[in-house]
C-alpha cells in the first residue's frame, strides 16, 4: 500500500529531489574529500595546511549540517525508502541494468555505513581537528594502522565512487540529458571511467597515509604543543 495515496502523489518530486541531492550537494562532498585527501600524497605538512584551511571556515560547523549532514541523512533514508520497494529482478531476469541496479543500492548502504563511521571517527572522536589540524595526518594514520579498519576503508572508498560516478549517469538519464540509446551508452562509459580516476585518486591518497613514517598519535602531538 503506498503511504502517499490518500494525498496528492509526490513520489515523483521527491525521487527527483533525490537524485539532484546525489550530485549536489552529496556528490561535489565527496569530489571535495577526494580532492583534500590527494594533498596527503604530499605529506603530513600538506594535508594538514589543506585541513586547516577548510576547519577555519566561518561557522563551519553549521555549514557542514546545512550543506552535508541534512542533505546526507535525506539520500541515504530515502534511498533506502527506494531500495526497499524495489525489484531487481536478478534472478528472473539477469540483465546488466538489474546487476547494476542491485550494486547501485548495495553500494549505496556500503557508503553510509562507510561514511557515518568516517565522519565519527574523524571529526568527532578523540583529537578535534577544528582546534588541533596539526594531528588530521596523524588519526588516519592511527586509524588505518588496524588492518581492518583498512581494508573497510578501501571497501568504502570503492562503494563510494561507484555509488556517485553511476548515480551520474542516472542522474542525466532521469532528468533527460541523455536521449537514446547510443548517448546514454556513452554516458555510461564515461561514468566508469570517472569511477576509475576517483578510485584511483582515493586509493592514492590513501597508500600515502599508510606509507609515510607513523606519527605519533594525535594526544601526543596535543600534548607536545
Amino acid at each position: 500500500m503506498d503511504l502517499m495515496a490518500s494525498g496528492p502523489d509526490r513520489s515523483f518530486l521527491w525521487r527527483r529531489l533525490h537524485s539532484l541531492s546525489g550530485i549536489f550537494p552529496v556528490g561535489v562532498f565527496l569530489l571535495e574529500h577526494l580532492y583534500t585527501n590527494l594533498y596527503a600524497v604530499n605529506g603530513p605538512e600538506a594535508y594538514n595546511e589543506k585541513v586547516q584551511g577548510l576547519t577555519s571556515l566561518p561557522a563551519v560547523l553549521a555549514l557542514e549540517i546545512l550543506f552535508i549532514y541534512i542533505p546526507l541523512a535525506y539520500h541515504g533514508l530515502y534511498g533506502l525508502w527506494i531500495w526497499w520497494r524495489g525489484d531487481g529482478n536478478i534472478t528472473e531476469y539477469p540483465w546488466q541494468g538489474n546487476w547494476l541496479y542491485t550494486l547501485q543500492r548495495w553500494t549505496g548502504i556500503v557508503t553510509m555505513i562507510y561514511i557515518g563511521f568516517h565522519a565519527w571517527e574523524q571529526r568527532f572522536s578523540g583529537a578535534h581537528v577544528i582546534t588541533h589540524y596539526y594531528v588530521a595526518f596523524s588519526k588516519v594514520q592511527h586509524s588505518i594502522a588496524r588492518p581492518a579498519v583498512h581494508v573497510f576503508y578501501v571497501v568504502g572508498l570503492l562503494a563510494a565512487c561507484f555509488h556517485f560516478a553511476y548515480g551520474v549517469w542516472l542522474f542525466a538519464c532521469k532528468w533527460g540529458f541523455t536521449p537514446g540509446r547510443q548517448a546514454q551508452r556513452k554516458l555510461f562509459w564515461a561514468s566508469m571511467a570517472l569511477f576509475a580516476a576517483l578510485s584511483g585518486a582515493g586509493l592514492a591518497s590513501l597508500r600515502s597515509f599508510g606509507t609515510e613514517p607513523l606519527q605519533r598519535t594525535p594526544e601526543e602531538l596535543i600534548r607536545e604543543r
